[in-house]
């Protein structure tokens, strides 16, 4: 398992990722948050310290779960009552207070991988809104039984909103999953293909803007 490890320290750090990798897993340390916003796509669980050197680990979470439902265990210092409700209400999916013995940290990974792991319903591959059909897997899109071509970046753009249909999906997540970091892509991106694609598919209502947030295909 590919474990994101954001830590300061260097001495918890090396002690941390000798032990992950003995333990089968491939670990990768950062020392900042903006790293693990930059770089959380590569990871299957991350494991946060809060006490981090450019962003307090709490605006790292509540950030990377905008975007992401990346499994977080937090590992910190920080054992205070209102920290921990924080973290578990921001979505962390467990918390731990150092100092915290190996064996157990290995086992609450364990745990919250089985729990994120657990099947989720198959989601929709073909999608329709009025006269509009969006086949995710042919990447193919119909409007009134037209087909209608879309350039890579308006079909995934599309595709992450349809994948959602009914559903308001944050810019920040849109960004993130089309363009793979939505910390670093540039916003202005986002407008231009949406502009792009509402003219191609001709049906204003299809793509719904909710102001301050993001969008909603159909529904």
């Amino acid at each position: 398992m590919r474990v994101l490890l954001a830590e300061d320290d260097d001495g918890v750090a090396a002690a941390l990722t000798e032990a992950l990798y003995e333990h089968g897993h491939l670990p990768t340390r950062v020392r900042r948050g903006e790293e693990v916003l930059a770089r959380h796509r590569r990871a299957d669980l991350l494991l946060l310290d809060l006490g981090l050197p450019d962003l307090d680990g709490l605006e790292v979470l509540r950030k990377l779960r905008a975007v992401s439902r990346l499994p977080v265990v937090v590992l910190t210092a920080r054992g205070d009552e209102r920290s921990v409700v924080r973290g578990l209400r921001l979505g962390a999916d467990d918390y731990l207070v150092k100092p915290v013995r190996l064996a157990e940290l290995l086992a609450r990974i364990e745990a919250v991988t089985r729990r994120s792991a657990a099947p989720a319903a198959p989601a929709a591959r073909t999608v329709h809104a009025g006269d509009v059909e969006v086949d995710i897997d042919a990447r193919r899109v119909t409007v009134g039984g037209v087909e209608v071509r879309l350039t890579t970046k308006e079909f995934e753009v599309l595709a992450v909103l349809a994948a959602r249909a009914g559903t308001a999906v944050s810019r920040q997540q849109l960004m993130d999953e089309v363009w793979g970091d939505a910390y670093l892509a540039v916003s202005r991106s986002l407008d231009v293909h949406l502009t792009q694609l509402r003219a191609k598919l001709a049906r204003p209502e299809v793509l719904t803007t909710i102001r301050g947030f993001g969008y909603r295909f159909g529904g």
